[in-house]
């Protein structure tokens, strides 16, 4: 097991100095409700006060509900700013302007839309307001390819990207992070959970990811 007392200091200094080196003035990331989002977001309030959380819901009915009371309880208690962006109406949009003569999407095409509006939104805000984006995949997820390309795969820094699940769930409770996050099933917001549809069970993706260097 790591020494997160230590990791936690490094990473913070790590955030601080991604800051000041590219002269922003803060960071915003996607408060999804989840494991990985809610360490990012307590690591970088920790480092740069000027952090801001988006919230982003998009189609999903997890999304509205429980990923969005998730992501406030976090936010509530390590005093993160949160911000609201309802994506469905856009995503809906985009698809009317798709199925007009352009293309017919498929699953997997549809599937990686709403990722790809939320880094959008991100990166508008981040340079509305002079932000660092900051990532939130983990290394287990980035290993086997769980993200979207140019959507939650893109950012301008990531604090947890060496982090696998295991190490995720472990610094959490060590930072003592509400319940809520650390217990629920992950999610990969189309209404599919990651583990049904990888087939892969959580720590053997930790054991695989770990052994590569």
């Amino acid at each position: 097991m790591r020494n997160y007392e230590k990791e936690y200091i490094q990473r913070v200094q790590f955030i601080r100095s991604a800051v000041r080196e590219s002269g922003a003035d803060g960071i915003v990331y996607g408060n999804s409700g989840g494991k990985d989002s809610a360490l990012v977001g307590i690591l970088c309030k920790a480092a740069c006060d000027n952090t801001v959380g988006i919230i982003m819901p998009c189609t999903s009915v997890r999304n509205y509900d429980m990923d969005k009371r998730d992501g406030e309880t976090v936010a509530a208690q390590y005093g993160i700013e949160t911000r609201y962006a309802d994506l469905t109406a856009v995503k809906e949009a985009e698809k009317a302007v798709l199925a007009g003569g352009v293309t017919k999407l498929t699953a997997a095409a549809e599937a990686n839309i709403a990722p790809r509006l939320r880094m959008a939104t991100l990166y508008a805000v981040a340079a509305s307001e002079n932000r660092l984006v900051s990532g939130t995949g983990n290394r287990s997820e980035g290993y086997v390819g769980y993200f979207t390309k140019w959507g939650d795969g893109a950012c301008d820094f990531n604090p947890i990207d060496d982090l696998t699940v295991t190490e995720i769930y472990e610094f959490l409770r060590w930072l003592k992070a509400p319940e809520c996050v650390i217990e629920k099933a992950p999610d990969c917001s189309t209404g599919r959970p990651m583990r049904a549809k990888w087939a892969l069970p959580i720590k053997s993706l930790t054991l695989t990811s770990a052994v590569v260097k």
